[in-house]
């Protein structure tokens, strides 16, 4: 008996991430310019310092995890004073005996940094073998035993330390004595750490050839996936340049994600906001909500202060997506914000009502309910079809899942066999969602649809190596309004 063992030719489509959340700003510590991922604020406080009064960035990460976010991804800006330089660097030892380190990163942190030097090492090492500490007080001691100066060594301090430590480098050339020459300890000889200047649109997206360089805001480039976007204003009163949140809207639309916007300052009132609203930024691709948000403030003694809310919004989006999927409106009863003491404003029902149709998502207090996100809209016109929140992210969503999820089609023979497999693919994709309850409809049929035939993909097409795959779906529109009609009987009377 023979077996032939043949492929389903069923690709399966794997629906990508709807919640990373990247988030840019000014940090204590920590690489500038490089995107790092976390899953906790934990890994917030480790990696960057956080909490700081010179930036609100630690704030909205904060406010993010405690509202039920998953993952985050920080970049770090960083602005060097005009005088100076603002890496802290030190030393062990002197003239051809001293050992150069420089903090891995800018800031004051760096300044207090110690190392010390010993030679308790293996039995039978070189002279030039010894164990380096250093230490950053309460936070983290590194060791990084029988290390050597010997180029020739396959512990060479510098090598070493560049692979392993997320505290300094060896800076400059290595040392020429003998171990025995190193001092029991290390100094601090030039405490230049500084935790840099006030940021700007500079360190953001505005420097030269950022986008290429992959700074500021394009470091995230070397992410694959970027969902929503938050730029925490540099301070608490401070505000972000339109030119940055133009600059990051435009950005977020080539990443298929949406930009979280917090109010302006200036929104003090609901006669400022629905005078200056038309100032914010008019995109599909991007959704403001008001008003800020006061709590306890740890580095004032727990004293009530005022921040921005955009964090913690995409907290309860992320929550929202995780129990009950992007295409649900981020809004409403289940919609809490945990941990917020009062709005900066009280928000009326007729107050709401007139907000909204200009695109900004108000919070409100809800009775028994805590504080709530009360609005689901994007910056975009009434008119449009992506003006709510969820019918865009389901769409970017499902715009993402299938650029990834098609990916085998490059090299295929373009032809009707691929077409065929490719509905196929799609389609049991797109039906998936649509037992998940993500599109409105009855039916499969009345749901969604997928074309990929000599009419999507013409000849013109075929020479060119394009195949055009159209998907279309029918929203889940968030109601927004509940309308009671209440009718009386009047006059009637009883009769026997």
């Amino acid at each position: 008996m023979s077996t032939d063992e043949r492929s389903s030719r069923v690709r399966t489509i794997t629906a990508v991430a709807t919640s990373i959340t990247a988030f840019v700003g000014r940090a204590l510590r920590g690489l500038v310019d490089e995107a790092q991922t976390i899953t906790s604020y934990a890994d917030f406080e480790r990696i960057y310092g956080g909490l700081s009064l010179d930036s609100m960035l630690g704030y909205a990460v904060r406010d993010f995890y405690q509202q039920g976010g998953t993952i985050a991804v920080i970049v770090r800006v960083h602005k060097t004073p005009a005088a100076g330089e603002d890496v802290a660097t030190f030393s062990v030892g002197s003239g051809i005996a001293e050992l150069k380190l420089r903090a891995a990163s800018p800031g004051a942190w760096g300044s207090h940094l110690t190392a010390t030097v010993d030679d308790d090492v293996a039995a039978g090492s070189p002279a030039s073998t010894f164990n380096l500490t250093i230490v950053d007080p309460g936070r983290k001691t590194e060791i990084f035993l029988n290390v050597s100066f010997d180029p020739a060594s396959p512990r060479r301090v510098d090598i070493v330390v560049a692979n392993e430590s997320t505290l300094v480098t060896v800076d400059g050339p290595l040392p020429t004595a003998p171990q025995a020459s190193f001092p029991a300890s290390g100094s601090v000889t030039n405490s230049t750490g500084k935790d840099g200047d006030p940021v700007d649109a500079s360190v953001y997206t505005t420097g030269t050839d950022f986008r290429l360089n992959k700074r500021g805001l394009y470091a995230l480039e070397d992410v694959d996936l970027v969902n929503l976007i938050v730029i925490p204003p540099y301070t608490t009163t401070g505000e972000v340049e339109a030119t940055v949140l133009t600059d990051t809207i435009a950005y977020a639309r080539d990443r298929r994600a949406v930009v979280i916007l917090d109010p302006p300052a200036s929104f003090t009132t609901v006669e400022a906001t629905t005078t200056a609203v038309g100032a914010i930024t008019t995109s599909r691709d991007a959704a403001v909500y008001y008003p800020r948000i006061r709590q306890p403030d740890p580095l004032r003694d727990g004293q009530l202060a005022t921040f921005p809310p955009a964090g913690a919004v995409a907290g309860v989006i992320a929550r929202t997506d995780a129990t009950r999927g992007v295409w649900k409106a981020p809004a409403g009863l289940d919609a809490r914000i945990a941990g917020v003491s009062e709005l900066s404003v009280s928000l009326t029902d007729r107050e709401i009502g007139s907000l909204n149709p200009l695109g900004v998502n108000c919070l409100r207090a809800a009775p028994g309910a805590a504080h709530i996100v009360w609005g689901a809209r994007t910056r975009d016109d009434n008119a449009s079809e992506w003006k709510y929140v969820p019918v865009r992210r389901t769409a970017l969503f499902v715009e993402e899942s299938l650029d990834q999820g098609t990916q085998w089609v490059v090299f295929e023979p373009n032809d009707a066999p691929l077409w065929a497999q490719i509905r196929l693919n799609v389609g049991a994709f797109m039906n998936n969602l649509f037992l998940q309850g993500a599109f409105a409809g009855r039916t499969p049929k009345e749901a969604y649809f997928v074309k990929c035939d000599a009419e999507t993909t013409t000849q013109d097409d075929v020479n060119l190596s394009i195949v055009n795959i159209i998907v279309g779906f029918a929203p889940l529109t968030p109601g927004e309004f509940v309308v009671v009609a209440i009718r009386q009987l009047a006059g009637q009377t009883g009769s026997a």
